[in-house]
Protein backbone atom coordinates (compact mmCIF):
# COMPACT_ATOMS: atom_id res chain seq x y z
CA UNK A 1 0.00 0.00 0.00
CA UNK A 2 1.54 3.34 -1.10
CA UNK A 3 2.16 6.26 1.86
CA UNK A 4 -0.83 8.44 0.53
CA UNK A 5 -3.05 5.25 0.99
CA UNK A 6 -1.55 4.86 4.20
CA UNK A 7 -2.12 7.87 5.25
CA UNK A 8 -5.93 7.94 5.04
CA UNK A 9 -5.92 5.35 8.06
CA UNK A 10 -4.70 8.16 10.57
CA UNK A 11 -6.93 9.74 13.15
CA UNK A 12 -8.99 13.12 12.45
CA UNK A 13 -6.75 15.07 14.54
CA UNK A 14 -3.18 14.21 13.69
CA UNK A 15 -4.29 14.91 10.53
CA UNK A 16 -4.98 18.64 11.85
CA UNK A 17 -1.29 18.76 13.56
CA UNK A 18 0.62 17.72 10.41
CA UNK A 19 -1.63 20.48 8.35
CA UNK A 20 -1.06 22.96 10.18
CA UNK A 21 2.70 22.38 10.71
CA UNK A 22 3.11 21.93 6.84
CA UNK A 23 1.48 25.25 6.09
CA UNK A 24 3.77 27.26 8.09
CA UNK A 25 3.43 30.94 8.05
CA UNK A 26 0.97 31.30 4.89
CA UNK A 27 -1.78 33.38 5.12
CA UNK A 28 -5.31 32.86 3.41
CA UNK A 29 -6.21 35.73 0.72
CA UNK A 30 -8.27 37.81 1.54
CA UNK A 31 -11.98 38.26 0.13
CA UNK A 32 -11.25 41.25 -2.15
CA UNK A 33 -7.93 40.22 -3.75
CA UNK A 34 -8.46 36.29 -4.54
CA UNK A 35 -8.40 37.04 -8.40
CA UNK A 36 -5.76 37.41 -10.43
CA UNK A 37 -5.36 41.24 -11.65
CA UNK A 38 -5.77 40.81 -15.50
CA UNK A 39 -4.96 44.17 -16.37
CA UNK A 40 -6.86 47.16 -17.25
CA UNK A 41 -9.84 46.61 -19.44
CA UNK A 42 -10.25 47.47 -22.73
CA UNK A 43 -13.08 49.76 -23.89
CA UNK A 44 -15.40 49.39 -26.50
CA UNK A 45 -13.49 49.64 -30.20
CA UNK A 46 -13.86 52.98 -31.80
CA UNK A 47 -15.77 53.81 -34.61
CA UNK A 48 -12.24 53.71 -36.91
CA UNK A 49 -11.41 50.22 -35.65
CA UNK A 50 -14.53 48.75 -36.54
CA UNK A 51 -14.21 50.00 -39.86
CA UNK A 52 -11.06 48.59 -40.01
CA UNK A 53 -12.23 45.73 -39.16
CA UNK A 54 -14.91 45.68 -41.90
CA UNK A 55 -12.37 46.62 -44.71
CA UNK A 56 -10.43 43.42 -43.33
CA UNK A 57 -12.96 41.08 -43.11
CA UNK A 58 -14.42 42.70 -46.78
CA UNK A 59 -11.20 42.55 -48.65
CA UNK A 60 -12.72 46.08 -50.03
CA UNK A 61 -12.53 49.50 -49.23
CA UNK A 62 -16.19 50.43 -50.28
CA UNK A 63 -15.12 53.49 -52.08
CA UNK A 64 -15.18 52.98 -55.41
CA UNK A 65 -10.55 52.78 -55.93
CA UNK A 66 -10.47 55.98 -54.46
CA UNK A 67 -7.22 56.69 -52.58
CA UNK A 68 -5.36 59.90 -50.76
CA UNK A 69 -2.23 58.53 -51.24
CA UNK A 70 0.02 59.83 -53.44
CA UNK A 71 -1.72 62.98 -54.24
CA UNK A 72 -0.20 65.52 -56.35
CA UNK A 73 -1.64 69.00 -54.82
CA UNK A 74 -2.48 71.33 -56.85
CA UNK A 75 -1.47 74.80 -56.71
CA UNK A 76 -4.13 77.07 -53.76
CA UNK A 77 -4.38 79.59 -56.69
CA UNK A 78 -4.62 77.48 -59.88
CA UNK A 79 -8.25 76.43 -60.86
CA UNK A 80 -9.75 73.17 -61.58
CA UNK A 81 -10.80 71.57 -64.75
CA UNK A 82 -11.55 68.34 -66.11
CA UNK A 83 -13.28 67.11 -69.38
CA UNK A 84 -13.70 63.86 -71.02
CA UNK A 85 -12.98 62.89 -74.53
CA UNK A 86 -15.98 63.76 -76.47
CA UNK A 87 -17.21 67.01 -74.04
CA UNK A 88 -17.22 70.45 -75.75
CA UNK A 89 -14.88 73.08 -74.19
CA UNK A 90 -18.15 75.35 -74.91
CA UNK A 91 -19.86 72.97 -71.97
CA UNK A 92 -17.32 74.07 -69.97
CA UNK A 93 -17.51 77.48 -69.84
CA UNK A 94 -20.82 77.51 -69.36
CA UNK A 95 -20.38 75.04 -66.34
CA UNK A 96 -18.01 77.53 -65.27
CA UNK A 97 -19.92 80.65 -65.74
CA UNK A 98 -22.89 79.26 -63.73
CA UNK A 99 -24.80 79.01 -66.79
CA UNK A 100 -26.60 75.24 -65.46
CA UNK A 101 -28.74 75.56 -62.14
CA UNK A 102 -27.48 73.80 -59.33
CA UNK A 103 -29.49 70.76 -58.91
CA UNK A 104 -27.65 69.28 -55.80
CA UNK A 105 -24.69 70.85 -53.67
CA UNK A 106 -22.34 69.36 -51.54
CA UNK A 107 -20.95 70.38 -48.22
CA UNK A 108 -17.67 69.02 -47.20
CA UNK A 109 -15.93 72.14 -45.72
CA UNK A 110 -14.15 71.45 -42.41
CA UNK A 111 -15.19 67.59 -42.86
CA UNK A 112 -12.28 64.60 -42.65
CA UNK A 113 -10.44 63.62 -45.64
CA UNK A 114 -11.62 60.42 -45.23
CA UNK A 115 -15.20 61.17 -44.60
CA UNK A 116 -15.14 62.93 -47.89
CA UNK A 117 -13.62 60.25 -49.39
CA UNK A 118 -16.38 57.88 -48.03
CA UNK A 119 -19.18 60.08 -49.13
CA UNK A 120 -18.22 61.51 -52.31
CA UNK A 121 -19.03 58.60 -54.82
CA UNK A 122 -22.58 58.18 -52.90
CA UNK A 123 -22.90 61.86 -53.40
CA UNK A 124 -22.27 61.73 -57.28
CA UNK A 125 -24.57 58.47 -57.91
CA UNK A 126 -27.21 59.49 -55.85
CA UNK A 127 -27.93 62.76 -58.29
CA UNK A 128 -27.24 60.09 -61.34
CA UNK A 129 -29.99 58.31 -59.83
CA UNK A 130 -32.20 61.65 -59.38
CA UNK A 131 -31.49 62.48 -63.08
CA UNK A 132 -29.39 65.38 -61.80
CA UNK A 133 -26.91 67.09 -64.78
CA UNK A 134 -25.17 70.14 -62.82
CA UNK A 135 -24.12 69.99 -58.93
CA UNK A 136 -22.02 72.29 -57.26
CA UNK A 137 -19.54 70.60 -54.61
CA UNK A 138 -18.63 73.04 -51.90
CA UNK A 139 -15.32 72.42 -50.19
CA UNK A 140 -13.26 75.46 -48.96
CA UNK A 141 -10.03 76.59 -50.02
CA UNK A 142 -6.30 77.29 -48.06
CA UNK A 143 -3.98 80.02 -48.98
CA UNK A 144 -1.32 76.71 -48.53
CA UNK A 145 -0.62 74.38 -50.85
CA UNK A 146 -0.46 71.64 -47.92
CA UNK A 147 -3.63 72.91 -46.09
CA UNK A 148 -5.94 70.89 -45.30
CA UNK A 149 -8.83 72.40 -47.71
CA UNK A 150 -6.46 72.73 -50.72
CA UNK A 151 -5.54 69.21 -49.97
CA UNK A 152 -8.95 67.91 -49.95
CA UNK A 153 -9.44 70.22 -53.14
CA UNK A 154 -6.29 68.62 -54.93
CA UNK A 155 -8.11 65.09 -53.67
CA UNK A 156 -11.46 66.17 -55.67
CA UNK A 157 -9.32 66.40 -59.05
CA UNK A 158 -7.72 62.80 -58.31
CA UNK A 159 -11.13 61.49 -57.44
CA UNK A 160 -14.16 63.09 -59.64
CA UNK A 161 -12.38 61.55 -62.93
CA UNK A 162 -12.51 57.82 -61.19
CA UNK A 163 -16.21 58.48 -61.16
CA UNK A 164 -18.05 57.29 -63.91
CA UNK A 165 -21.14 59.26 -64.10
CA UNK A 166 -18.15 62.51 -63.96
CA UNK A 167 -18.39 64.12 -67.85
CA UNK A 168 -16.71 67.61 -66.42
CA UNK A 169 -15.79 69.78 -63.80
CA UNK A 170 -14.13 73.60 -63.12
CA UNK A 171 -13.85 75.88 -60.09
CA UNK A 172 -16.71 78.05 -59.99
CA UNK A 173 -16.66 82.10 -60.27
CA UNK A 174 -16.10 83.64 -57.20
CA UNK A 175 -20.04 84.52 -57.09
CA UNK A 176 -20.59 80.32 -56.62
CA UNK A 177 -17.87 80.01 -54.03
CA UNK A 178 -14.78 80.68 -56.15
CA UNK A 179 -11.79 78.13 -55.80
CA UNK A 180 -13.37 77.18 -52.79
CA UNK A 181 -16.16 75.28 -54.44
CA UNK A 182 -16.35 72.96 -57.62
CA UNK A 183 -18.93 72.72 -60.51
CA UNK A 184 -19.26 69.25 -61.72
CA UNK A 185 -21.13 68.03 -64.87
CA UNK A 186 -23.18 64.55 -64.72
CA UNK A 187 -23.64 62.43 -67.81
CA UNK A 188 -27.59 61.38 -68.38
CA UNK A 189 -29.22 58.70 -67.41
CA UNK A 190 -30.23 55.64 -69.23
CA UNK A 191 -33.59 57.07 -68.05
CA UNK A 192 -33.06 60.51 -68.98
CA UNK A 193 -31.59 59.41 -72.37
CA UNK A 194 -34.56 57.29 -73.09
CA UNK A 195 -37.16 59.96 -72.02
CA UNK A 196 -35.19 62.13 -74.44
CA UNK A 197 -35.64 59.65 -77.52
CA UNK A 198 -39.15 59.34 -76.94
CA UNK A 199 -39.59 63.35 -76.92
CA UNK A 200 -37.73 63.30 -80.45
CA UNK A 201 -39.95 60.44 -81.79
CA UNK A 202 -42.64 62.70 -80.69
CA UNK A 203 -41.33 65.86 -82.50
CA UNK A 204 -40.35 63.71 -85.85
CA UNK A 205 -44.59 62.33 -85.47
Amino acid sequence: MSEFLRAESFDGAHDDVDFKAMMGDVQPLRQANNRADAGRRRGAPTESQLARRRHALSGDDGLDGLSDDFVDLVPPFDPLEYRRDGIQTGVVERLRQGGYPVQASFHLLRRPLHECRGSLPQFIRDAYAADLRSVLIVHGRSREIDGAANVLRSCLAKWLPALDEVQAFVSAQEADGGLGATWVMLRKSERARAANRERQQKRRG
